[in-house]
């Protein structure tokens, strides 16, 4: 039998000692190598949704420094700085905290940290879910992320029983990874979805401010206070190639940049006991620059992926002139111009400060900061879910074509600097509902007062 087969095969098979089951067995070899060279291995975003807390939950920044006045915390410079940082801070009148900072004092207790952790990512996963008539069931990937509270049984837990997925679901739960989290779970999720092809992932955004709330008066540990709010994300996002005809973007880079080797960075955003042991957590004056150099090494990175060859080339010969030819003319290292390959940018709303120096640094137009501005006014600092209430932003007031590409970039403590670059593959409906869909009409607020 052997022997007749080898025959048939002969014109394919050279004159030699190889038996037919080592033939056999290259074959599916390459076989096998072909299948997993040519398979997809796209990351699509199906959809994402963003939470809009209840209108019970706003904090106008009159009933902030009412609240921090009846507080009786503070003398009379600390209670001054906190006015003048709200009233500089960018936020408007539409921001909410949780419930609980809504009493005096506050009850920051582990019960109400769930309540607060529950009401928003209940809201958004049945929101999603709901949309797109998924099962639960259906999902096959949950990654979660929330800096500061990491309760037991984790946020994933929670999900999954509140929820019911399946008991062979992929889980995971970051902690601790600050701001730019929002973009590490979707790197996490990206590589899941590479191991286990044709799956769904659900990722969710969040930092909960209920347990986070700093009752001392160190005016470092203070900001936090004054600059976040309540939000989250619910991200769905698909390794299925048939998913493509109903995704809404698709993922085409992914940067990562971390500088925490050096100590004025690694301090920049830091948990801690103050000096009268109250933890909270400690912005250093150094933050602005220290985002900067970590921007600066992300889009060394970046930039050779989405810079046409004509800004490359610009920037490497402005660096030849000023470092290697040493020409007093070339005072500047040329700043490359984003705006030939990307169409729209979301700069984590972290605050006006950090902004404005990104837009600066990165010579963007004022437009192009327009959703990270009318982010913080309208829901403050959410944290790692900024960048998708800034997407979804962009979605509403029509602006998202079809092929044109977003950059959200994201910082965080440690420090970290990271950014995702997306591609609308789909014709986006800007009257679909989501968290701007009431309040669209009004923005952008033509001027902020500084």
């Amino acid at each position: 039998m052997e022997t007749a087969l080898l025959r048939s095969f002969s014109f394919i098979i050279p004159e030699s000692p190889i038996s037919l089951t080592h033939f056999l067995a290259a074959t599916i070899l390459i076989i096998v190598v072909l299948c997993f060279t040519f398979r997809s291995k796209s990351t699509y975003l199906i959809d994402f949704t963003c939470y809009r807390p209840p209108e019970s939950l706003r904090i106008a920044k009159e009933s902030y420094i009412e609240h921090i006045e009846m507080s009786k915390l503070y003398d009379k410079e600390t209670y001054s700085f906190q006015v003048k940082v709200l009233e500089r801070s960018g936020i408007g009148d539409e921001s909410c905290v949780p419930i609980a900072l809504h009493e005096l004092p506050p009850h920051s207790s582990l019960h109400a940290a769930r309540k607060e952790t529950e009401m928003v990512l209940f809201s958004v996963v049945k929101d999603l879910l709901s949309k797109h008539k998924i099962n639960p069931k259906s999902i096959d990937i949950l990654v979660s992320n929330c800096s500061l509270f990491c309760p037991t049984p984790s946020i994933t837990s929670m999900v999954i029983n509140k929820f019911g997925f399946r008991s062979n679901i992929k889980s995971v739960n970051l902690s601790g990874m600050g701001c730019s989290a929002g973009i590490l779970s979707i790197s996490l999720a990206k590589d899941l979805l590479k191991v286990h092809q044709n799956s769904l992932a659900l990722v969710l955004s969040m930092e909960a401010m209920t347990p986070n709330g700093y009752m001392g008066t160190k005016k470092s540990m203070l900001l936090p206070n004054l600059l976040f709010r309540m939000g989250g994300a619910a991200i769905l996002l698909s390794s299925r190639k048939r998913d493509k005809r109903i995704a809404k973007y698709e993922l085409q880079h992914i940067v990562r940049t971390h500088i925490g080797s050096d100590d004025e960075a690694y301090q920049s955003v830091f948990q801690q006991l103050d000096e009268a042991g109250h933890v909270g957590v400690s912005l250093s004056r150094a933050l602005i620059p220290v985002a900067t150099k970590a921007l600066r090494t992300n889009i060394s990175k970046l930039g050779p992926l989405v810079l046409p060859y004509s800004e490359q080339l610009r920037y490497v010969w402005s660096i030849i002139h000023k470092k290697v030819l040493l020409l007093p003319s070339q005072k500047k290292i040329y700043a490359p111009n984003f705006n030939r390959a990307l169409q729209h940018f979301c700069i984590h709303a972290g605050g006006r400060a950090v902004i404005d120096g990104i837009v600066d640094s990165l010579r963007l137009d004022k437009e192009d900061g327009e959703a990270s501005r009318m982010t913080l006014h309208r829901f403050g600092n959410t944290s790692s879910s900024s960048i998708w209430y800034e997407l979804c932003y962009l979605e509403a007031k029509g602006r998202m074509n079809k092929g044109n590409q977003v950059w959200q970039i994201a910082f965080g403590s440690g420090f970290k600097c990271n950014s995702a670059i997306w591609k609308c593959i789909s014709d986006i409906d800007p009257t679909e509902r989501n968290a701007w869909s009431d309040r669209t009409y009004l923005y952008p607020i033509d001027e902020v007062p500084k």
